[in-house]
C-alpha cells in the first residue's frame, strides 16, 4: 500500500507458507513480511518499512495522527484474527499454492487458534463481537478519502485491517467505514508506478 501511494514499484516475491528456508536465509528467522532494499539490506518491522518508503521522495502521509486511531487498530486485531485467519487458506492465495504449504499453515494456526473449521462455525458470534469496534471506527472517520481528513499513517494502520475483515461473508461495514473502504479498495485505487523496492509477504 505504501509503495503504491508513493508510485514506487514493489517487486514482490510470494513465499510459500512452508518455505522457511527463504525467510531464514534473508533474516535468520521465520518472519514475514520482509523488505529488501536496493542495497540488499533486509527490513523486518512493517512500520519501519512504511517510514523507509515514505522517505523516498516527497512525503504523501502529511495528515495528522490521532492516538485513538492507533489504539483502535491495536485493539481490533484480537477480534478480527479469529475471523480472518481460518479463511485465508480458502481464498486461493499464492502462498498456499501447494498442498504442503496449505497444510503447513493449518497446522501452525491450529496451535494458536484451535481447529479452523470449528473456529469458522462461530462466525456469527465473532461478527457480533467485532461490530462495536466497527461502529466506534465509524464515528472516528472524518472523510472517505482519509480517516483523519488528510492521508496519514493512520490510514496505513486502518485500511489493511478492513481489507482483511472484508473476506468474511456476512460482515457488513457501517456506512462511513464502508464508504472509506470502498474509496480505497482495489488495484485501481492504489496503482504502483516505477521505482525500486522489493518485498516478500506471507
Amino acid at each position: 500500500m505504501m509503495a503504491a501511494l508513493k508510485r514506487k514499484h514493489l517487486q514482490e516475491q510470494v513465499v510459500l507458507d512452508d518455505d522457511s528456508d527463504t525467510m531464514v536465509g534473508l533474516v535468520g528467522k521465520r518472519v514475514i513480511p520482509i523488505l529488501v532494499k536496493d542495497d540488499g539490506a533486509p527490513m523486518l518491522e512493517s512500520m519501519d518499512m512504511v517510514h523507509y518508503i515514505e522517505g523516498l521522495g516527497p512525503p504523501v502521509l502529511i495528515g495528522p495522527q490521532r492516538p485513538e486511531i492507533a489504539a483502535w487498530a491495536d485493539a481490533v486485531v484480537a477480534k478480527t484474527s479469529p475471523l480472518t485467519m481460518p479463511r485465508y487458506p480458502l481464498l486461493g492465495l499464492p502462498e498456499f499454492a501447494t498442498v504442503a504449504a496449505h497444510d503447513h499453515y493449518v497446522v501452525r494456526k491450529r496451535k494458536t487458534y484451535g481447529d479452523l473449521v470449528e473456529l469458522r462455525s462461530h462466525t456469527r458470534e465473532q461478527i457480533k463481537a467485532l461490530m462495536p469496534s466497527l461502529e466506534q471506527l465509524d464515528g472516528l472517520i472524518e472523510s472517505p478519502q482519509a480517516v483523519n481528513g488528510t492521508q496519514s499513517l493512520d490510514d496505513i494502520r486502518v485500511l489493511p485491517l478492513l481489507r482483511s475483515a472484508a473476506v468474511v461473508k456476512g460482515l457488513s461495514f457501517p456506512r462511513r467505514v464502508r464508504d472509506y473502504f470502498e474509496n480505497h479498495d482495489g488495484p485501481h485505487r492504489l496503482q504502483a508506478a516505477a521505482g525500486g523496492v522489493r518485498g516478500c509477504h506471507e
